[in-house]
């Protein structure tokens, strides 16, 4: 074959540090989530769905044959960091977690996953984002070490 092809389907989570509402405002969020996506599109990873919560960030993309996982979210926290602290004067000290989670999805979840990016301000009245990202990880069968994730 002399053309290689590719759908890998990526769901990608990280907060802020220390799991600050730094993103309390629906305007905040909405600007970052648009953002990210653009950011992620130029990486040559087409976003699906960016969203998330006050506190954390849900990307669905579809991952580039020619990019790695890391540097693809060292992309998007590093632009998506000085973004910030240039458009949003207030949030001068935002930063980032350390780490992140990824989780491959089937073409044929791609909507669950969608849906489940779509409701996060109603997911999170009932839970945290640590006890999503606990979920998260079960559902795919990835052992926590709760002294190193939560940086």
């Amino acid at each position: 074959m002399s053309q290689s092809l590719s759908n890998v389907l990526i769901h990608l989570v990280f907060s802020t540090k220390d799991r600050t509402a730094w993103l309390r405002k629906s305007e905040t969020r909405d600007r970052l989530f648009a953002y990210l996506a653009t950011v992620a599109n130029n990486q040559g990873c087409p976003p699906v769905l960016v969203g998330g919560y006050e506190d954390h960030v849900h990307l669905l993309v579809n991952l580039s044959r020619t990019k790695t996982i890391s540097d693809l979210v060292r992309g998007l926290k590093t632009s998506a960091s000085s973004w910030i602290k240039t458009q949003f004067p207030a949030l001068h000290s935002f930063q980032w977690q350390g780490g992140y989670g990824v989780f491959s999805v089937s073409e044929s979840r791609r909507d669950d996953v969608c849906e489940y990016i779509r409701n996060q301000e109603e997911h999170h009245r009932q839970r945290t984002f640590q006890e999503e990202f606990r979920e998260m990880c079960r559902r795919h069968c990835i052992e926590l070490d709760e002294k190193y994730v939560w940086d």
